[in-house]
């Protein structure tokens, strides 16, 4: 299968192909030199394992990612759906913002929110939760989260706490003036989570870690 790159990261690669009569995109984790061969092969085929699962299990719950059609354990690479209708939610965002379209950006904020919240209720950590990894489907305007990579299974408040800081830093970094919008983030995890009061406290330390750091540093 010809396979054309996408894009390049620290840990894997991306690219666009077809799979049977599909078209896919296959993520291959590649092999780092530096680390002993027997023990990056174990890594990479351990991280692509936990991807997937974390992938399976959100959608057996309901939460919206690429659908998976193959895993190639030897070459780590997973064959996963191409979101060809899809936009990523850093530029929908930023488009909402120069137009001026608040109630798009609020409904975006809640299912956002409700995502976030489902997700942890399984004790799905995503590990790296901005923007970029959520897409809108311009068809049916349905939200799906992307890129596993980072992921993990944990029911700990500390890990859910850290995953929401993350997605806390995003939104100030990236789309300015959106404080607001963030804290409907918050109150629709905080409506719609089993366990939101733990996660909540743990997140206030990690805020309070994280400003202690920024006036050290």
């Amino acid at each position: 299968m010809e396979l054309q790159l996408l894009q390049q990261g620290a840990e894997a690669r991306v690219y666009s192909g077809r799979f049977q009569t599909r078209a896919c995109v296959v993520k291959e984790r590649f092999s780092r030199s530096y680390r002993h061969p027997t023990l990056d092969t174990k890594l990479r085929q351990k991280r692509t394992a936990q991807e997937v699962r974390s992938m399976m299990k959100c959608r057996k719950h309901g939460i919206a990612t690429p659908s998976v059609f193959f895993v190639e354990n030897e070459k780590c690479r997973i064959y996963m759906e191409n979101l060809v209708t899809c936009h990523k939610l850093r530029d929908v965002i930023n488009r909402c913002q120069r137009d001026g379209n608040a109630t798009e950006l609020l409904a975006i904020a809640v299912t956002i929110g409700e995502m976030v919240a489902k997700m942890h209720d399984i004790d799905v950590i995503h590990g790296d939760l901005t923007t970029s990894n959520f897409m809108i489907d311009s068809n049916t305007q349905q939200l799906k989260a992307i890129d596993f990579g980072l992921s993990s299974q944990s029911s700990m408040p500390e890990e859910k706490g850290v995953d929401l800081y993350v997605l806390e830093r995003c939104f100030l970094s990236t789309h300015p003036n959106t404080e607001d919008l963030f804290q409907l983030i918050l109150d629709t995890y905080k409506k719609e989570s089993k366990n939101s009061a733990s996660v909540i406290a743990k997140l206030d330390q990690v805020r309070l870690r994280g400003r202690k750091r920024t006036m050290v540093g």
